[in-house]
């Protein structure tokens, strides 16, 4: 795993005179209420994980352009891990660990079982490191590790499908590490905002650059750390209202010349994917953080969505609800959802008369069958992250807890990496 903006927002807290008092009030009711949920950041979640699948299933790489899912992914997780911290902190550690190893650890049970089923095994004199680093898909302080290639080549899946199923684990292994430093990092933000803010970023520059080498598992988590640092922080400064201390025209100013920096070094730095900026590590870190500087500083508090947006409401309680799952799970919806699309060629007409047809349409198929099979995971392993959270399972938490409703304002409890 690697990571689109809602109108209007601006003038709910920027203008002037009554309109900023009515924004700060607002903002007040929601986080003395401790019951409301911040309608704007979910459906800014929902829209990551659309983005997520979207990418995955055609690997456009301009996607990364146009909506940096992961950057605003760990900003989102970053306020809400902010708005946590002011409970005790080894209790705050413990519940988002727990939300985010229990799902990971079905998932790896699935996967795992499904590897050695296929023979995967050690190599000689391997047996000691190689069961060593089998311990990550348990506690995630490492990469899993997986086979590049298993299978036959006439098998049921593509032989390259264990690369594609450890794919999002990458982000479930940064998330740990934030949230394990978290109070460390927000120690240091509160007595120095602004350098803690901005620090990651020189450092990405000296990592992801080539600059300093950093080999192995090692380098690839502080690279990772470094690339989204700014994001996750940048989320305790929304936390703590610092962004609207901050003039207009300095932040809209700023985070365009962050971005623009981002475009300009890859630019240069293109490889074989072109503008993807999952491969430029700098690129990503300049532009996801001024995107998500953008985002949350024309953050609105929305306590029900705007009418516009209120037939969306279900699916997006139902992404919030079932982050984890959908963003877990979705690679294995994908892997599965190949296979199923290779039986339409079984189909007596189909060949040769509509090949060509099926072979330019194959990845759009993929996609749409994609969705019932995340819709029946979530079913059938969703219930893991109310487990997690120590509440009762639902199948298809569409709604609020016990609301007859979709009534945005309702409390609705998402759990796992990224949300509360």
């Amino acid at each position: 795993m690697t990571a689109s903006t809602p109108a209007g927002a601006s003038a709910a807290r920027h203008s002037q005179g009554g309109a900023t008092s009515a924004a700060s009030a607002q903002a007040a009711d929601v986080a003395q209420s401790g019951s409301a949920r911040d309608r704007y950041l979910d459906l800014l979640r929902a829209v990551a994980l659309l983005r997520v699948v979207v990418y995955h299933s055609f690997g456009w790489a301009w996607l990364a352009l146009v909506f940096p899912s992961m950057g605003v992914m760990f900003a989102l997780a970053g306020s809400l891990m902010a708005r946590s911290l002011q409970r005790p902190v080894l209790g705050v550690i413990r519940s988002r660990l727990r939300r985010l190893l229990l799902p990971l650890w079905l998932y790896g049970l699935v996967v795992l079982g499904a590897l050695f089923s296929r023979g995967w095994h050690p190599g000689k004199g391997e047996e000691l490191w190689w069961w060593l680093k089998i311990l990550c898909w348990v506690v995630p302080v490492g990469t899993p590790p997986f086979p590049w290639h298993i299978g036959s080549p006439d098998g049921l899946l593509d032989g390259s499908w264990a690369e594609q199923a450890a794919g999002p684990l990458w982000y479930l292994r940064a998330y740990f590490w934030f949230v394990l430093l978290s109070p460390l990092l927000w120690r240091m933000f509160r007595r120095s905002p602004w350098v803690t803010l901005l620090a990651p970023l020189p450092l990405t520059a000296a990592v992801g650059t080539g600059l300093v080498e950093i080999p192995g598992a090692t380098g690839e988590a502080i690279k990772d750390f470094a690339v989204y640092g700014s994001c996750w922080i940048l989320g305790f400064a929304h936390h703590r209202g610092l962004l609207r201390r901050v003039p207009s025209y300095i932040a809209l100013s700023l985070a365009p010349a962050s971005m623009a920096l981002g475009l300009w070094w890859a630019s240069g730095h293109l490889g074989e994917d072109g503008w993807d900026l999952n491969e430029i590590p700098l690129a990503q870190a300049l532009w996801s953080f001024g995107f998500c500087v953008l985002l949350l500083f024309v953050s609105p508090t929305w306590r029900e969505l705007p009418k516009p947006l209120m037939r969306f409401d279900r699916p997006i309680t139902l992404a919030n609800n079932r982050a984890v799952t959908i963003y877990l799970w979705h690679e294995a919806a994908i892997i599965a959802g190949v296979p199923l699309v290779d039986l339409l060629w079984e189909i007596p007409g189909v060949w040769p008369t509509y090949s060509g047809l099926l072979e330019s349409s194959s990845s759009v198929l993929v996609f749409l069958i994609t969705w019932p099979l995340v819709g029946l995971l979530i079913v059938g392993v969703g219930w893991t992250e109310d487990i997690a959270a120590k509440r009762r399972p639902r199948l298809w938490p569409d709604t609020a807890r016990g609301a007859a409703a979709p009534r945005a304002g309702n409390r609705l409890t998402a759990s796992g990496c990224g949300i509360q």
